[in-house]
Protein backbone atom coordinates (compact mmCIF):
# COMPACT_ATOMS: atom_id res chain seq x y z
CA UNK A 1 0.00 0.00 0.00
CA UNK A 2 1.01 3.64 -0.40
CA UNK A 3 0.46 6.22 2.29
CA UNK A 4 -2.57 8.28 1.45
CA UNK A 5 -2.61 12.04 1.66
CA UNK A 6 -5.37 11.82 4.26
CA UNK A 7 -3.22 10.00 6.79
CA UNK A 8 -0.57 12.70 6.84
CA UNK A 9 -3.20 15.45 6.78
CA UNK A 10 -4.27 14.49 10.31
CA UNK A 11 -3.09 17.30 12.65
CA UNK A 12 0.10 16.22 14.38
CA UNK A 13 3.69 17.10 15.13
CA UNK A 14 5.82 18.75 12.48
CA UNK A 15 8.07 15.69 12.55
CA UNK A 16 5.19 13.46 11.43
CA UNK A 17 4.53 15.77 8.51
CA UNK A 18 8.22 15.72 7.60
CA UNK A 19 8.30 11.91 7.60
CA UNK A 20 5.25 11.84 5.35
CA UNK A 21 6.86 14.23 2.89
CA UNK A 22 10.11 12.25 2.90
CA UNK A 23 8.30 8.98 2.21
CA UNK A 24 6.38 10.56 -0.64
CA UNK A 25 9.54 12.08 -2.14
CA UNK A 26 11.41 8.76 -1.93
CA UNK A 27 8.56 6.88 -3.60
CA UNK A 28 8.37 4.23 -0.88
CA UNK A 29 5.82 1.44 -1.29
CA UNK A 30 4.61 0.42 2.17
CA UNK A 31 3.34 -2.87 3.52
CA UNK A 32 2.71 -1.75 7.10
CA UNK A 33 2.84 1.38 9.22
CA UNK A 34 2.83 1.94 12.99
CA UNK A 35 2.94 5.31 14.74
CA UNK A 36 3.52 5.76 18.47
CA UNK A 37 4.64 8.58 20.74
CA UNK A 38 8.22 7.35 20.41
CA UNK A 39 8.60 6.48 16.74
CA UNK A 40 7.12 6.01 13.29
CA UNK A 41 7.75 2.54 11.86
CA UNK A 42 7.41 1.90 8.12
CA UNK A 43 7.84 -1.56 6.63
CA UNK A 44 8.41 -1.38 2.88
CA UNK A 45 7.70 -3.89 0.15
CA UNK A 46 11.40 -4.14 -0.71
CA UNK A 47 12.34 -5.61 2.68
CA UNK A 48 13.22 -2.63 4.89
CA UNK A 49 11.96 -1.42 8.24
CA UNK A 50 12.41 2.35 8.57
CA UNK A 51 12.28 3.70 12.14
CA UNK A 52 11.94 7.49 12.36
CA UNK A 53 12.83 8.78 15.85
CA UNK A 54 12.06 12.42 16.59
CA UNK A 55 14.22 12.87 19.70
CA UNK A 56 17.33 10.65 19.88
CA UNK A 57 17.95 11.75 23.48
CA UNK A 58 14.81 9.89 24.54
CA UNK A 59 15.86 6.66 22.83
CA UNK A 60 16.85 3.84 25.17
CA UNK A 61 18.78 0.63 24.64
CA UNK A 62 15.57 -1.27 25.31
CA UNK A 63 13.90 0.56 22.42
CA UNK A 64 16.79 -0.29 20.10
CA UNK A 65 16.64 -3.95 21.18
CA UNK A 66 12.89 -3.95 20.49
CA UNK A 67 13.49 -2.59 16.98
CA UNK A 68 16.13 -5.25 16.36
CA UNK A 69 13.67 -7.84 17.63
CA UNK A 70 11.09 -6.70 15.09
CA UNK A 71 13.42 -7.35 12.17
CA UNK A 72 14.31 -10.76 13.60
CA UNK A 73 10.64 -11.76 13.87
CA UNK A 74 9.81 -10.50 10.37
CA UNK A 75 13.12 -10.45 8.46
CA UNK A 76 13.96 -7.00 7.14
CA UNK A 77 16.85 -4.55 6.98
CA UNK A 78 16.56 -1.94 9.74
CA UNK A 79 17.22 1.74 8.99
CA UNK A 80 17.03 4.25 11.86
CA UNK A 81 16.59 7.91 10.96
CA UNK A 82 16.61 10.84 13.39
CA UNK A 83 17.35 14.57 13.07
CA UNK A 84 19.57 14.65 16.19
CA UNK A 85 22.71 12.80 17.23
CA UNK A 86 21.97 9.25 18.34
CA UNK A 87 24.07 8.28 21.39
CA UNK A 88 27.27 6.52 20.39
CA UNK A 89 26.51 3.34 22.34
CA UNK A 90 23.15 2.96 20.58
CA UNK A 91 24.71 3.66 17.18
CA UNK A 92 27.36 1.01 17.84
CA UNK A 93 24.68 -1.53 18.79
CA UNK A 94 22.76 -0.87 15.57
CA UNK A 95 25.86 -1.06 13.40
CA UNK A 96 26.87 -4.30 15.14
CA UNK A 97 23.65 -5.79 13.80
CA UNK A 98 24.32 -4.38 10.29
CA UNK A 99 21.59 -1.76 10.57
CA UNK A 100 21.70 1.64 8.88
CA UNK A 101 21.88 4.87 10.90
CA UNK A 102 21.04 8.25 9.35
CA UNK A 103 21.27 10.88 12.09
CA UNK A 104 22.27 14.47 12.70
CA UNK A 105 23.74 16.20 9.64
CA UNK A 106 23.02 13.24 7.36
CA UNK A 107 19.32 13.43 8.20
CA UNK A 108 19.37 17.18 7.57
CA UNK A 109 21.07 16.58 4.20
CA UNK A 110 18.35 14.08 3.29
CA UNK A 111 15.57 16.55 4.13
CA UNK A 112 17.41 19.46 2.54
CA UNK A 113 17.90 17.51 -0.66
CA UNK A 114 14.11 17.30 -1.11
CA UNK A 115 13.58 20.95 -0.20
CA UNK A 116 12.22 20.03 3.25
CA UNK A 117 14.82 21.77 5.41
CA UNK A 118 12.18 24.20 6.67
CA UNK A 119 10.67 21.41 8.78
CA UNK A 120 13.97 21.32 10.69
CA UNK A 121 14.11 25.04 11.30
CA UNK A 122 16.41 25.92 8.42
CA UNK A 123 16.02 29.21 6.63
CA UNK A 124 14.63 28.90 3.10
CA UNK A 125 17.32 29.33 0.49
CA UNK A 126 17.21 32.38 -1.73
CA UNK A 127 16.31 31.75 -5.36
CA UNK A 128 19.34 31.58 -7.59
CA UNK A 129 19.24 32.60 -11.24
CA UNK A 130 20.05 29.56 -13.34
CA UNK A 131 20.41 29.03 -17.07
CA UNK A 132 17.56 27.40 -18.89
CA UNK A 133 17.70 23.61 -18.44
CA UNK A 134 18.91 21.66 -21.43
CA UNK A 135 17.23 18.40 -20.40
CA UNK A 136 13.62 17.32 -20.61
CA UNK A 137 11.82 17.17 -17.23
CA UNK A 138 11.95 13.35 -17.19
CA UNK A 139 15.69 13.38 -17.87
CA UNK A 140 16.29 15.99 -15.15
CA UNK A 141 14.33 13.86 -12.69
CA UNK A 142 16.39 10.81 -13.61
CA UNK A 143 19.61 12.76 -13.18
CA UNK A 144 18.58 14.03 -9.73
CA UNK A 145 17.58 10.57 -8.53
CA UNK A 146 20.85 9.05 -9.74
CA UNK A 147 22.87 11.79 -8.03
CA UNK A 148 21.11 10.98 -4.76
CA UNK A 149 21.81 7.28 -5.19
CA UNK A 150 25.51 7.83 -5.87
CA UNK A 151 25.80 10.33 -3.02
CA UNK A 152 24.33 8.01 -0.39
CA UNK A 153 26.50 5.15 -1.59
CA UNK A 154 29.57 7.33 -1.15
CA UNK A 155 28.31 8.37 2.27
CA UNK A 156 28.17 4.70 3.21
CA UNK A 157 24.36 4.46 3.45
CA UNK A 158 23.45 1.78 0.88
CA UNK A 159 19.91 1.40 2.25
CA UNK A 160 19.02 4.88 1.01
CA UNK A 161 21.10 4.51 -2.13
CA UNK A 162 19.14 1.36 -2.99
CA UNK A 163 15.87 3.26 -2.68
CA UNK A 164 16.99 5.91 -5.18
CA UNK A 165 18.54 3.46 -7.64
CA UNK A 166 15.29 1.49 -7.64
CA UNK A 167 13.37 4.70 -8.21
CA UNK A 168 15.62 5.46 -11.19
CA UNK A 169 15.11 1.94 -12.54
CA UNK A 170 11.34 2.41 -12.34
CA UNK A 171 11.63 5.64 -14.31
CA UNK A 172 13.70 3.91 -17.01
CA UNK A 173 13.89 0.10 -16.66
CA UNK A 174 16.55 -0.30 -19.36
CA UNK A 175 18.93 2.26 -17.78
CA UNK A 176 22.04 0.21 -16.94
CA UNK A 177 23.66 2.57 -14.38
CA UNK A 178 20.51 2.33 -12.24
CA UNK A 179 20.49 -1.47 -12.33
CA UNK A 180 24.21 -1.59 -11.59
CA UNK A 181 23.64 0.74 -8.65
CA UNK A 182 20.96 -1.60 -7.32
CA UNK A 183 23.39 -4.51 -7.47
CA UNK A 184 26.13 -2.58 -5.70
CA UNK A 185 23.80 -1.36 -2.96
CA UNK A 186 22.49 -4.87 -2.37
CA UNK A 187 26.06 -6.15 -2.14
CA UNK A 188 26.94 -3.48 0.41
CA UNK A 189 23.94 -4.56 2.46
CA UNK A 190 25.24 -8.14 2.46
CA UNK A 191 22.44 -9.39 0.19
CA UNK A 192 24.87 -11.18 -2.12
CA UNK A 193 22.42 -13.59 -3.79
CA UNK A 194 20.09 -10.72 -4.70
CA UNK A 195 23.04 -8.66 -5.95
CA UNK A 196 24.30 -11.59 -8.01
CA UNK A 197 20.92 -11.98 -9.68
CA UNK A 198 20.88 -8.30 -10.63
CA UNK A 199 24.35 -8.49 -12.18
CA UNK A 200 23.41 -11.73 -13.99
CA UNK A 201 20.36 -10.01 -15.48
CA UNK A 202 22.56 -7.23 -16.82
CA UNK A 203 25.16 -9.61 -18.22
CA UNK A 204 22.51 -11.77 -19.89
CA UNK A 205 21.65 -8.79 -22.11
CA UNK A 206 25.04 -7.06 -22.09
CA UNK A 207 27.77 -9.71 -21.64
CA UNK A 208 30.61 -7.18 -21.93
CA UNK A 209 29.27 -4.65 -19.42
CA UNK A 210 32.32 -3.77 -17.29
CA UNK A 211 30.40 -2.38 -14.33
CA UNK A 212 28.34 -5.56 -13.94
CA UNK A 213 31.46 -7.69 -14.25
CA UNK A 214 33.17 -5.52 -11.65
CA UNK A 215 30.20 -6.07 -9.36
CA UNK A 216 30.41 -9.83 -9.84
CA UNK A 217 34.13 -9.73 -9.00
CA UNK A 218 33.43 -7.81 -5.79
CA UNK A 219 30.88 -10.45 -4.79
CA UNK A 220 33.64 -13.07 -4.93
CA UNK A 221 35.57 -11.11 -2.32
CA UNK A 222 32.48 -10.61 -0.17
CA UNK A 223 32.01 -14.38 -0.09
CA UNK A 224 35.63 -14.90 0.93
CA UNK A 225 36.99 -16.00 -2.47
CA UNK A 226 39.78 -13.43 -2.54
CA UNK A 227 42.15 -15.21 -5.01
CA UNK A 228 39.32 -15.52 -7.56
CA UNK A 229 38.37 -11.89 -6.90
CA UNK A 230 41.94 -10.72 -7.55
CA UNK A 231 42.12 -12.71 -10.78
CA UNK A 232 38.83 -11.20 -11.96
CA UNK A 233 40.04 -7.65 -11.22
CA UNK A 234 43.32 -8.28 -13.00
CA UNK A 235 41.48 -9.47 -16.11
CA UNK A 236 39.26 -6.36 -16.04
CA UNK A 237 42.29 -4.12 -15.50
CA UNK A 238 44.04 -5.61 -18.52
CA UNK A 239 40.95 -4.94 -20.64
CA UNK A 240 40.46 -1.38 -19.37
CA UNK A 241 43.73 -0.06 -17.90
CA UNK A 242 42.38 3.50 -17.68
CA UNK A 243 39.53 2.58 -15.34
CA UNK A 244 40.83 3.70 -11.94
CA UNK A 245 37.87 2.21 -10.09
CA UNK A 246 38.93 -1.26 -11.25
CA UNK A 247 42.45 -0.65 -9.97
CA UNK A 248 41.25 0.62 -6.60
CA UNK A 249 39.14 -2.52 -6.19
CA UNK A 250 42.19 -4.59 -7.07
CA UNK A 251 44.31 -2.70 -4.55
CA UNK A 252 41.73 -3.32 -1.83
CA UNK A 253 41.72 -7.05 -2.59
CA UNK A 254 45.54 -7.20 -2.61
CA UNK A 255 45.65 -5.43 0.75
CA UNK A 256 43.13 -7.89 2.16
CA UNK A 257 45.35 -10.72 0.90
CA UNK A 258 48.46 -9.03 2.45
CA UNK A 259 50.16 -9.12 -0.96
CA UNK A 260 52.14 -5.96 -0.26
CA UNK A 261 54.49 -6.18 -3.23
CA UNK A 262 51.67 -6.46 -5.77
CA UNK A 263 49.69 -3.78 -3.95
CA UNK A 264 52.69 -1.42 -4.06
CA UNK A 265 53.01 -1.90 -7.81
CA UNK A 266 49.31 -1.20 -8.40
CA UNK A 267 49.34 1.86 -6.13
CA UNK A 268 52.32 3.29 -8.01
CA UNK A 269 50.32 2.97 -11.22
CA UNK A 270 47.36 4.84 -9.72
CA UNK A 271 49.58 7.58 -8.29
CA UNK A 272 51.03 8.09 -11.74
CA UNK A 273 47.56 9.29 -12.75
CA UNK A 274 46.41 10.87 -9.44
CA UNK A 275 49.59 11.95 -7.63
CA UNK A 276 47.80 14.19 -5.12
CA UNK A 277 45.33 11.64 -3.77
CA UNK A 278 46.07 11.75 0.01
CA UNK A 279 44.50 8.41 0.88
CA UNK A 280 46.30 6.60 -1.92
CA UNK A 281 49.53 8.23 -0.73
CA UNK A 282 48.86 6.84 2.74
CA UNK A 283 48.31 3.33 1.34
CA UNK A 284 51.54 3.71 -0.60
CA UNK A 285 53.36 4.47 2.65
CA UNK A 286 51.93 1.29 4.19
CA UNK A 287 52.99 -0.80 1.20
CA UNK A 288 56.48 0.74 1.30
CA UNK A 289 56.82 -0.05 4.98
CA UNK A 290 55.84 -3.68 4.40
CA UNK A 291 58.28 -4.02 1.49
CA UNK A 292 61.35 -2.83 3.40
CA UNK A 293 61.62 0.92 2.79
CA UNK A 294 60.59 2.55 6.12
CA UNK A 295 62.28 5.93 5.52
CA UNK A 296 60.47 6.45 2.24
CA UNK A 297 57.29 5.15 3.87
CA UNK A 298 57.42 7.85 6.56
CA UNK A 299 58.02 10.51 3.92
CA UNK A 300 54.96 9.36 1.96
CA UNK A 301 52.78 9.33 5.07
CA UNK A 302 53.79 12.92 5.86
CA UNK A 303 53.04 13.86 2.27
CA UNK A 304 49.57 12.30 2.56
CA UNK A 305 48.89 14.45 5.62
CA UNK A 306 50.08 17.58 3.86
CA UNK A 307 47.68 16.78 0.99
CA UNK A 308 44.72 16.70 3.39
CA UNK A 309 44.54 13.28 5.06
CA UNK A 310 42.72 14.00 8.33
CA UNK A 311 43.63 12.31 11.64
CA UNK A 312 40.18 10.70 11.73
CA UNK A 313 40.52 9.22 8.25
CA UNK A 314 44.07 8.07 8.97
CA UNK A 315 42.93 6.34 12.16
CA UNK A 316 40.08 4.68 10.23
CA UNK A 317 42.45 3.38 7.55
CA UNK A 318 44.88 2.13 10.21
CA UNK A 319 42.06 0.28 11.98
CA UNK A 320 40.94 -1.37 8.74
CA UNK A 321 44.46 -2.47 7.88
CA UNK A 322 45.20 -3.71 11.37
CA UNK A 323 47.87 -1.07 12.01
CA UNK A 324 48.49 0.77 15.30
CA UNK A 325 46.72 4.11 15.58
CA UNK A 326 48.93 7.09 14.64
CA UNK A 327 50.10 9.45 17.41
CA UNK A 328 47.51 12.21 17.63
CA UNK A 329 50.03 15.02 17.89
CA UNK A 330 52.02 13.89 14.88
CA UNK A 331 48.94 13.32 12.73
CA UNK A 332 47.49 16.73 13.57
CA UNK A 333 50.58 18.80 12.65
CA UNK A 334 49.70 19.19 9.02
CA UNK A 335 45.97 18.57 9.42
CA UNK A 336 45.62 21.90 11.26
CA UNK A 337 46.80 23.66 8.12
CA UNK A 338 44.07 22.11 5.96
CA UNK A 339 40.77 24.06 6.03
CA UNK A 340 37.57 22.07 6.39
CA UNK A 341 35.09 22.31 3.51
CA UNK A 342 31.61 23.67 4.11
CA UNK A 343 28.75 21.16 4.04
CA UNK A 344 26.79 20.82 0.85
CA UNK A 345 23.54 19.15 -0.04
CA UNK A 346 23.84 15.84 -1.89
CA UNK A 347 20.69 16.28 -3.92
CA UNK A 348 22.06 19.32 -5.71
CA UNK A 349 24.93 17.46 -7.28
CA UNK A 350 27.57 17.54 -4.56
CA UNK A 351 29.56 14.39 -4.04
CA UNK A 352 30.61 14.15 -0.39
CA UNK A 353 33.18 11.48 0.36
CA UNK A 354 32.22 8.31 2.09
CA UNK A 355 32.43 8.85 5.83
CA UNK A 356 34.26 6.55 8.24
CA UNK A 357 31.58 6.93 10.92
CA UNK A 358 28.03 8.31 11.17
CA UNK A 359 28.06 12.08 11.05
CA UNK A 360 31.77 12.51 10.35
CA UNK A 361 32.66 14.73 7.41
CA UNK A 362 36.11 14.17 5.92
CA UNK A 363 37.33 16.60 3.27
CA UNK A 364 36.26 15.99 -0.29
CA UNK A 365 38.59 14.47 -2.82
CA UNK A 366 38.47 16.06 -6.28
CA UNK A 367 36.29 14.21 -8.75
CA UNK A 368 38.22 11.97 -11.07
CA UNK A 369 40.69 10.86 -8.42
CA UNK A 370 40.74 7.30 -7.25
CA UNK A 371 40.11 7.19 -3.51
CA UNK A 372 40.61 4.20 -1.23
CA UNK A 373 37.24 5.08 0.25
CA UNK A 374 35.86 3.44 -2.87
CA UNK A 375 38.05 0.40 -2.55
CA UNK A 376 39.50 -0.16 0.89
CA UNK A 377 36.90 -1.59 3.18
CA UNK A 378 34.00 -1.17 0.78
CA UNK A 379 33.24 -4.89 0.57
CA UNK A 380 30.99 -6.48 3.17
CA UNK A 381 32.54 -9.76 4.19
CA UNK A 382 30.57 -12.95 4.74
CA UNK A 383 30.45 -13.70 8.48
CA UNK A 384 32.64 -16.60 9.51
Amino acid sequence: MYLTEGFWAVPGPTFTELVGRLIEAMGQSLEALKRTDEEILLRTSDGFLYAFLEDPNRVSLAQIERLLGEVREQPARLAVLTPGRLPLALTAELLRHQSTVVDSERFHELARGFGLGGYLGEEPTKPVARPAPRLLPSARQMDEVMVRGRTWMEWGVPALALRFYRQASQLKPEFLPAKTGIGRALAQLGLWEDAGRVFDEILALHPDDLDARLGKAALLGSMGNVPEEIAAYQALRDESPRRLDIRTHLIAALLDAKDWSAARSEIEGVLGVSPEDPQMRFLYSVALEHTGTPVEAQRERERARSLGLTPMREASLCAHLGLPAPPAAEASKTAELVPSPSPSAPAKGSRPAKTPSPGARPPKVPRGTSTPAKGVGRRVRKPK
